[in-house]
């Protein structure tokens, strides 16, 4: 069989210095995923999102820089982590991507915070919490075939702090001025001679650490002044000239800017003089850059249409891009985008972004993007036509653990959920001219607490387990329905009386239903005191419900929850596992457990959402799995205990019943459990001793036809339900990120042909779910995967 990818979703890390735009070279967008790396492609029009995840590192990855090559079909990359090692990438291809680590560099002794290169040559810079920076030289041939880097300096910072920034640039033909700034108030200023670093002035103003330093020259020519922005925690940006010659350059005019009030008494302008070996150079605060309303993490600059722009990332939700006015050289903001700071300090549940981290501008600098709290890129496009900047379709992804996995029960959409505390809904735009692509359509519950499992009830509902000790069941509004229908051609369910959308009232954790109302339509305040204000929470308009195109993160976040329509109580700790029958009139549940009083499964009625009575007790300890068999015969559970169970249904359609045990299934915990499609019930489990075990129930016994050993513990395992020429697939995962396809012959159980998944494809961590799609043709199927790595993936397994 052929395994091919044909998604992968990943959220990228809060680190503002995580991400680079290639801006020669394949053109690639880089950013820090987990411990992983992520490369997309942010101008395909065909909006493939996330193209190759690149794996190697131990801890998440904090720095990431593109050095340089003229060679349009090639990429290196320099990556930085937290696990205190340097990695040098070499990217080749264009419609099909090839990557290799050619160098594993284990210099620093603490996390890699940054790393920077120098224009135009082969010198790159990183700094650590180890309280050091060090310059080193790419040493490579011609053709990128061999990488290497020669470490040339390092600089032990005194007094120590973290350098969360580095900043370099030619300073003139024989030297390159070095900035480094971070946990500390103060910018160090670094002169290169005869290719040795010293420091040559400290620049103080800032109030808080320092968070973006970058270089650029104040115009095109080469012999312009060169001009530093920084931007710090104490929400301000500012500039400065370094100007070449014995005499200081004209006084700014912005320090006597009467905007800046009663700023300007702590606007020094002392001069710091830099010395190269062959000139002198004086260093002179240009300008202080007010906007922002909260800590700023990134900026950058950008010649655009022969003018110098700088565009700035804050955490108060907003990215400004600010120009210096030509008749009065005051800089101003000209464009602000994001959100302007309407529900600050709000959580991810009532709509705010949690600030932007990173900024980026496009090669061309046409497009913009930006990251934000919840693992979501933001793109804005400049349109010639209205010289106006528009936002685009980007990528979306969880950020901590992908826990559980689900297809609803046509196939047509897939639900996952996570310790981010969201679940979140993806499927296939349908577009004329384009094939099709996936995307998050909605985050139907936005949580307080980890979420752990999660399945379809059906096409229209679901069931999610969270760390709260309860369920709660989810409808599909139907502004959600209009838009599914509409870009994904999913029929609507026939429900009757579903509501428009639903929010979360402040301070709570139930998504309440809500109704749209027209744009033109007053909104009757429902309380008797007409001096209450009427929370703008609780109203949606029906013109934010009709898109056309995958929804941008802002609707995510805030429009497009799901309400929740019941809670399921019961157990005494955390939910570990669910379940619902196929023909979704019964719910099993489990929780975390450690005796045999809450290793129960209760099982729930969804006509009514009763509890079935008495629970079903045989674990003693954690139930991992459960699953109920194609024709809701029978019900099997597997457990930390070691043990699997097999119920049996009585005559109620929710009556389940102790039928086979065996306490001692596998020599470890047993992780998974899946039905194969055969009509003799046969089933398989996976656990930590690394084996997947098929069983089959003959009469009144339970016998073991065969066992498939993995190179580590299978902590999940699922059989497509496909028979093809008396063959049936079943894929599972491994504790270390390995994914495996066995297929066997009904007639040899015991012989089994295993295809393993190359490690390029798959995650870099535990595996915790899989789930194929249902309604797939028999020889081009589709598996879900979920991985701690905070994945999700979508593979197509091909017959052939």
């Amino acid at each position: 069989m052929d395994i091919l990818p044909e998604f992968v979703s990943i959220g990228g890390n809060r680190n503002p210095a995580a991400a680079d735009w290639d801006e020669g070279g394949l053109r690639l967008l880089a950013y820090g995923a987990d411990n992983s790396i992520a490369l997309w492609d942010a101008q395909d029009a065909q909006l493939r999102g996330v193209r190759e995840v690149l794996s190697g590192h131990a801890k998440p990855v904090n720095a990431i820089k593109f050095f340089s090559t003229a060679s349009p079909d090639l990429s290196i990359l320099l990556s930085g982590a937290a696990d205190n090692t340097l990695r040098l990438w070499r990217i080749r291809g264009t419609d099909v991507l090839d990557y290799e680590c050619l160098q594993v560099i284990s210099a620093h002794s603490s996390s890699i915070t940054r790393i920077t290169t120098l224009p135009d040559s082969d010198v790159f810079v990183t700094g650590a919490s180890d309280g050091t920076v060090k310059i080193w030289k790419l040493v490579h041939d011609p053709d990128f075939s061999s990488l290497n880097a020669e470490l040339l300096q390092t600089i032990t910072l005194f007094p120590k702090y973290f350098p969360l920034n580095l900043a370099l640039a030619k300073l003139d033909d024989s030297s390159t001025v070095l900035a480094v700034a971070g946990t500390r108030s103060t910018i160090q200023i670094f002169i290169s001679q005869d290719g040795h670093f010293n420091l040559s002035a400290t620049l103080t103003g800032h109030e808080g650490w320092i968070r973006a330093l970058a270089f650029t020259r104040e115009t095109q020519a080469n012999n312009s002044d060169l001009l530093l922005a920084s931007a710090s925690q104490d929400k301000y940006i500012r500039l400065w000239r370094i100007h070449r010659g014995d005499e200081l350059p004209a006084a700014s005019s912005a320090l006597n800017d009467p905007t800046l009030g009663g700023l300007s008494k702590s606007l020094s302008n002392k001069v710091h003089w830099i010395e190269s070996p062959t000139s002198k150079h004086s260093v002179t605060f240009e300008a202080l850059l007010l906007g922002h309303e909260d800590w700023i993490y990134t900026a950058s600059w950008r010649f655009r249409n022969r003018r110098l722009q700088l565009l700035s990332t804050s955490e108060d939700n907003s990215l400004a891009i600010w120009e210096s006015d030509s008749s009065s050289g005051v800089w101003v903001c000209t464009t602000r985008l994001g959100e302007i700071s309407a529900q600050k300090g709000s959580t991810s549940a009532t709509g705010s972004a949690g600030g932007f981290w990173v900024g980026l501008w496009s090669p061309d600098g046409d497009s913009i993007v930006s990251l934000g709290r919840t693992g979501s890129w933001r793109k804005w496009t400049n349109s010639k036509t209205e010289d106006m900047w528009e936002q685009q379709v980007a990528i979306t992804g969880h950020v901590r653990e992908a826990k559980g996995v689900c297809w609803s029960r046509d196939g047509s959409y897939m639900l996952t959920t996570g310790s981010d505390q969201t679940t979140r809904l993806y499927s296939q735009w349908q577009r004329e001219g384009h094939d099709s692509s996936w995307h998050e359509f909605t985050r139907p519950q936005i949580h307080g607490y980890d979420l752990n499992c999660i399945d379809a009830v059906n096409n229209s509902q679901f069931i999610s387990g969270a760390d709260e000790k309860l369920l709660r069941v989810f409808d599909e509004p139907n502004g959600v329905a209009e838009m599914l229908n509409k870009l994904c051609g999913i029929q609507a369910s026939m429900a009757l009386d579903l509501p428009d959308a639903a929010n979360i009232p402040v301070l709570g954790l139930s998504n309440k239903a809500i109704q749209a109302v027209g744009d033109d339509e007053s909104v009757e305040n429902g309380n008797e005191d007409e001096r209450e204000a009427i929370d703008p929470s609780s109203i949606v308009r029906k013109s934010t419900l009709e898109i056309n195109h995958p929804p941008f993160e802002d609707h995510l976040a805030r429009h497009l929850l799901w309400p929740e329509t019941e809670k399921l109580y019961g157990h005494g700790y955390e939910i570990s596992a669910v379940a619902v029958s196929r023909d979704g009139s019964t719910i099993a549940t489990a929780c975390r457990a450690s005796s045999i009083d809450h290793a129960v499964i209760r099982l729930y009625d969804t006509k009514d959402w009763l509890e079935v009575k008495p629970p079903l007790k045989a674990h003693s300890l954690t139930v991992t799995a459960l699953q109920f068999s194609p024709d809701d015969k029978h019900l099997l559970s597997v457990g930390r205990d070691r043990q699997w169970v097999v119920w049996e249904r009585g005559s109620g359609p929710s009556q389940y019943a102790l039928k086979h045990t065996n306490p001692k299934g596998h020599s470890r915990m047993i992780l998974g459990a899946a039905w194969t499609p055969l009509l003799q019930s046969t089933f398989l489990t996976a656990g930590r001793d690394k084996t997947v075990k098929m069983w089959q129930i003959t009469g009144e016994d339970v016998q073991l036809k065969g066992t498939m050993t993995a190179n580590t513990a299978v902590t999940a395992v699922a059989c497509s339900g496909q028979l093809i020429h008396d063959k049936f697939t079943f894929g599972f995962g491994t504790d270390s990120g390995e994914i495996g396809f066995g297929s066997v012959t009904t007639s040899a159980l015991d012989k089994v042909d295993v295809v393993m998944v190359s490690p390029k494809l798959s995650p870099a961590k535990t595996i915790n779910q899989v789930a194929w799609r249902p309604g797939c043709e028999p020889k081009a199927q589709q598996l879900a995967v979920v991985s701690d790595d905070t994945s999700v993936r979508i593979y197509n397994v091909i017959e052939t």
